[in-house]
């Protein structure tokens, strides 16, 4: 792959300050790139570097005029190098086709340039879209739909009735429509409720590693347009998680929450059943949450680190906070009194 730095200004809607012919075979990191590379910069220390790379063009914010080689000046240095690592390291796609050792169920609905690989087993009433790539080993149960352009990685289960949008990726290990954690006691046993809905994921969502989405009771727990989860992320039945959302690694939600647009859980926050997380809120790491929370509201509670010593002093201190703060009140009002009977006495 090889393109000139005219065809890159294009391609990032850059303004280029250098040889436009100069020929580009490869990007990489401001500290690692060498000559034919281009790279970027966009503020603080990256910026102090510019004299000091070996690459033969950078990508700069707007403002940056001079340096010791060609510049393509942008508005957002790292979205526009995103860009051109997408051209020089496209997506491997393997050849469409269904590999000999799959299983492909009766009634089911292929789009043209399918991919199925080794091993892979797609049940009854399937509709697959148009350029869908199921890596071997994928597990697709009864009359589940994915949407054009959609990538499953190996060992992925998407179970009966769920819905994939397009191009939608999910990696290896996740699981798709897993029954939600759901019973009732009778007579000291827990008796399993059935698990009826669905798991519905919009357009252009992205599923880490290793996830869990549970289907819903009734309806259905639904991943709109845009969400990116992390690797280890665990959502129960009933779940709505709001467009553009991100999960970061280990998240937990609970049944029957919503979270808002744009929000974004740290990693192994954890989330209350039956509560909402606001339009563009942020949940930091570790952070418990059993409240609703407004919409772009931070809030936070994860503990850090601190000397092992300290922390086995303060263990002791946690449990007697209620009656320290009770006992703290009592005074706060002694003193109070004392106060308002010594300006009395004067």
């Amino acid at each position: 792959m090889q393109m000139t730095l005219n065809e890159i200004a294009q391609l990032v809607d850059g303004h280029l300050l250098g040889d436009p012919d100069c020929v580009i075979s490869g990007a990489g990191p401001i500290d690692q790139a060498q000559a034919g590379d281009i790279t970027f910069a966009e503020k603080g220390a990256s910026l102090k570097k510019l004299d000091q790379t070996k690459a033969s063009a950078v990508i700069v914010p707007s403002h940056v005029t001079e340096a010791g080689v060609s510049m393509i000046q942008v508005d957002n240095p790292k979205l526009a190098f995103v860009k051109v690592l997408a051209q020089f390291h496209p997506m491997p796609k393997p050849d469409p086709g269904i590999h000999p050792s799959a299983v492909i169920g009766d009634n089911c609905q292929l789009g043209e340039d399918v991919c199925i690989g080794a091993g892979t087993v797609v049940g009854l009433n399937v509709v697959l879209g148009d350029g869908v790539i199921l890596h071997p080993l994928v597990f697709i149960g009864d009359n589940v739909s994915i949407g054009p352009e959609s990538i499953i990685y190996p060992h992925v289960s998407i179970l009966e009735r769920c819905r994939v949008g397009r191009r939608v990726i999910v990696h290896a290990g996740s699981v798709i429509g897993s029954d939600g954690f759901g019973f009732v006691q009778e007579a000291g046993r827990h008796l399993k409720m059935p698990q009826t809905g669905i798991v519905q994921i919009d357009d252009d969502v992205e599923i880490g590693a290793a996830n869990t989405i549970d289907r819903a009771t009734f309806g259905k727990t639904w991943i709109q347009q845009g969400v990116k989860t992390d690797n280890q992320v665990h959502i129960a039945h009933n779940v709505v998680v709001g467009e553009h959302a991100i999960l970061v690694a280990q998240v937990g939600i609970s049944g029957s929450t919503t979270i808002g647009h744009h929000a974004i859980l740290a990693g192994q926050a954890g989330i209350a059943d039956h509560i909402s997380i606001g339009n563009g809120a942020i949940v930091g790491p570790q952070t418990g949450v059993g409240h609703n929370i407004g919409d772009h509201q931070v809030v936070s509670g994860g503990i850090n680190a601190i000397p092992h010593r300290t922390w086995l002093r303060v263990q002791h201190v946690i449990p007697n906070l209620p009656d320290l703060y009770k006992q703290m009140k009592q005074m706060e009002k002694r003193i109070a009194r004392l106060e308002k009977e010594a300006s009395i006495t004067e």
